[in-house]
């Protein structure tokens, strides 16, 4: 595990990179700081990662970290996607989990535009 902190605008969020090979290569290129965009209750946005790990899924959980390798994007989720159905979230196609948001995701509801981000090892 790999202890990182996120910064969206205003808001310090504490996580942590799991051990998966997706979320290795992400370590490997911190600090990161891009403006992110919003879909649904998804931030995204692209990074210089490459990433060549085949565990992907097709719905994830609140605090979830991915990776999106067709838009070679980091992802936050934090609720409902325009995919999901029912309470589900489900990103625009499979993701690699690579982390969790271990506490502050809630704060994320807030957002009405796609915020400034910035992750780095905590």
């Amino acid at each position: 595990m790999t202890k990182i902190k996120i910064l969206v605008d205003d808001i310090e969020l504490q996580a942590e990179l799991n051990d998966s090979p997706a979320a290795q290569a992400i370590a490997r290129v911190l600090p990161i700081k891009s403006r992110g965009s919003l879909w649904g209750e998804e931030i995204y946005f692209s990074i210089g990662a490459v990433v060549d790990d085949p565990n992907t899924v097709s719905v994830v959980q609140e605090g979830d970290l991915g990776f999106w390798e067709p838009g070679n994007a980091f992802c936050i989720f934090y609720g409902r996607t325009p995919a999901s159905r029912g309470n589900e979230i489900r990103p625009t196609s499979p993701v690699n989990v690579v982390g969790r948001i271990t506490e502050g995701w809630e704060q994320l509801k807030k957002l009405k535009r796609g915020p400034m981000v910035t992750i780095e090892k905590a």
